[in-house]
């Protein structure tokens, strides 16, 4: 079904319409700033430079960025004149989530699989090094993955028949990077938090299976940076922030400590690189669920900070931040000191 419409103000900041249809049937693809309102919304100019946090959310970031912009370069193109309708349009029906943009521009990039995984990391350390990667591989590489979020190259691929996420080194990671990010993947199933399936390719290349795509179809999924509006480049938002979004969007609170839970896991397994598009909600069945957590591996953060602040601490987090945050978000403190204890326990164990 169609959404609605993008153009771009006179101001510069896109506006958004919903369609009549999907007013009628549909619902808010971003409950906070796009409420399904019969209405002209305009983006505000920040933080997203005049685009709305959901359709940001579409956006490639990091490698994906980089693989779009290489390609630009090539056929003669500016990347800094292109803008964030035609960088839109790049991202067609490629995109994370359900949203798809038309008219859609493939810049030739509709071809077919042609790079093995060897192959693959062949052309990847090429771009990570800056050396010349040939046309007909740089376009496998941005069909591949070039719609990516984040700063680690990764390709979309599919395994077994459905739809999975590789991740490989970036030049600052080290080697077994993706050993511990499957590591990491085990601790927090054992430590109760919903993960997607993962596997380890060759012994070294992370995998994992996408939670927006399912059955052949796919889920629309907003990060927390697309629903609160809150930049992930920088610290903008605490974990009273996110389990405020959780209750308020989901209206449950086995939800919200869901976020409690991933809140308790990354303070105590040293994962600081909590930005906000590192946390996400799906509209799944006709309701608002926090995704699958994603993106955790050990970091020491900016600065030696949580990008996300604990109760207003990012440096040095302890137990009291932790269940403050329960408290001042109305989570039951018995069911939240017992969930911090459960994913205590589970990391304990595993070091043992």
């Amino acid at each position: 079904m169609r959404v609605g419409r993008i153009a771009k103000t006179p101001q510069g900041p896109l506006a958004f319409e919903y369609d009549s249809a999907w007013l009628a049937d549909g619902y808010s693809i971003s409950p906070f700033k796009l409420p399904l309102q019969k209405k002209v919304f305009v983006a505000p100019h920040s933080p997203f430079e005049g685009n709305f946090g959901v359709f940001n959310d579409s956006l490639p970031d990091g490698w994906g960025r980089l693989l779009i912009d290489r390609l630009l370069i090539k056929k003669g193109i500016r990347p800094a004149e292109v803008s964030t309708l035609d960088r839109l349009a790049l991202v067609g029906t490629s995109g994370i989530g359900a949203l798809e943009y038309q008219p859609e521009e493939t810049l030739g990039t509709s071809r077919p699989d042609t790079l093995a995984l060897g192959g693959l990391v062949k052309e990847i350390n090429a771009l990570l090094r800056e050396r010349e990667v040939p046309d007909e591989n740089l376009a496998s590489l941005v069909r591949l993955g070039g719609s990516s979020g984040g700063a680690r190259p990764k390709v979309f691929l599919k395994i077994d028949g459905e739809d999975w996420i590789v991740k490989f080194p970036a030049r600052s990671d080290p080697k077994d990077i993706g050993r511990q990010e499957y590591r990491y993947s085990v601790l927090a199933r054992q430590a109760g938090l919903e993960i997607p399936e993962t596997r380890l390719l060759d012994g070294r290349y992370f995998a994992v299976k996408r939670f927006d795509r399912r059955d052949g179809g796919k889920v629309h999924i907003l990060s927390a940076s697309g629903l609160l509006d809150a930049s992930h480049r920088f610290p903008s938002l605490d974990y009273t922030d996110l389990l405020t979004a959780a209750l308020k969007l989901t209206r449950d609170y086995r939800e919200a400590e869901k976020m409690f839970r991933l809140m308790c896991f990354n303070v105590m397994a040293h994962n600081r690189d909590d930005h906000a598009k590192n946390f996400s909600f799906l509209f799944d069945g006709g309701r608002w669920l926090v995704s699958p957590a994603y993106d955790l591996t050990r970091s020491e953060g900016m600065g030696g900070e949580h990008a996300t602040a604990i109760g207003g601490e990012g440096k040095n987090p302890a137990m009291k931040h932790i269940l403050a945050v329960a408290d001042k978000v109305g989570l039951d403190p018995k069911r939240s000191k017992n969930i911090l204890m459960s994913v205590e326990d589970a990391l304990t164990y595993s070091h043992n």
